[in-house]
């Protein structure tokens, strides 16, 4: 079998079973697993899928900037924005994470809306100028240009003097095995210390980040209050998530 060839089956395989056992897929091609490994290193290298301890999951499409990510998958956005909003309860206290599905809750939240959003995010704080009832905490640090939010250990340490009711997190992978996933290491740092001063956090995840996985963990997903996609997720999918124990809501 050809290395193209092969490298094809692999992405197949990925798309249809969620995840390559580099064994398993050795012993059933005949070749040995340092070749398996080989073509997944290749393939890591090239974008198109996770490599994990023995094997690989596929790799997130929701990778790129913020310019790139606000092309993919607007509708599912708007839907799992406006769920997000709803979640919202007037008087409370809500970090809300970077990203253009954090974006979509801003445009969805009432206009009378009286609550404090605490955010990392330049962006989503400039974007709830509108909202004239609404207490805006911004938390600063080294801004990170690819995502648009602010990094670093000042913003670490200023997450520590939080208490807040809902932490709206944005995640780039959602795994049943590798977790809640980013694709940059002091981002996940920030949204790990975020978690941890919120009384629910609640991820809303568009269908290019379900099944996916990135280099960074940020939490398991039996951490969360609740994981919401869109209900056109696939079934096999859905099962797995709730398999973890996550309560997954479906966004309509």
């Amino acid at each position: 079998m050809l290395t193209t060839q092969r490298k094809q089956l692999i992405l197949q395989r990925l798309a249809q079973e969620g995840q390559i056992v580099a064994k398993a897929l050795s012993d059933e091609w005949g070749i040995s697993e340092d070749t398996v490994r080989r073509d997944l290193r290749e393939l890591a290298a090239e974008g198109k899928l996770q490599r994990v301890h023995g094997g690989a999951l596929p790799a997130s499409a929701a990778v790129g900037d913020l310019r790139v990510r606000k092309e993919l998958a607007p509708d599912e956005k708007r839907l799992l924005g406006r769920a997000g909003a709803a979640m919202v309860r007037p008087g409370q206290v809500v970090i809300l994470d970077g990203g253009t599905t954090s974006l979509q809750v801003v445009q969805h939240l009432p206009l009378d809306l009286r609550a404090t959003v605490v955010t990392h995010s330049p962006v989503v704080a400039a974007a709830l100028a509108g909202h004239a009832h609404v207490e805006v905490l911004s938390l600063g640090g080294r801004l990170y240009r690819h995502s648009m939010v602010n990094v670093g250990a000042s913003v670490v340490e200023a997450a520590e003097r939080l208490r807040a009711d809902l932490f709206l997190m944005g995640v780039t992978g959602v795994h049943a095995e590798a977790g809640l996933t980013t694709g940059d290491f002091e981002e996940a740092t920030v949204k790990r210390a975020l978690h941890r001063r919120a009384a629910e956090t609640v991820v809303l995840a568009s269908l290019d980040k379900l099944g996916a996985a990135s280099p960074f963990t940020v939490a398991p997903l039996k951490e969360l209050a609740a994981l919401v996609v869109p209900a056109t997720a696939p079934t096999r999918i859905q099962k797995e998530l709730r398999a973890t124990g996550v309560n997954v809501f479906l966004a309509d």
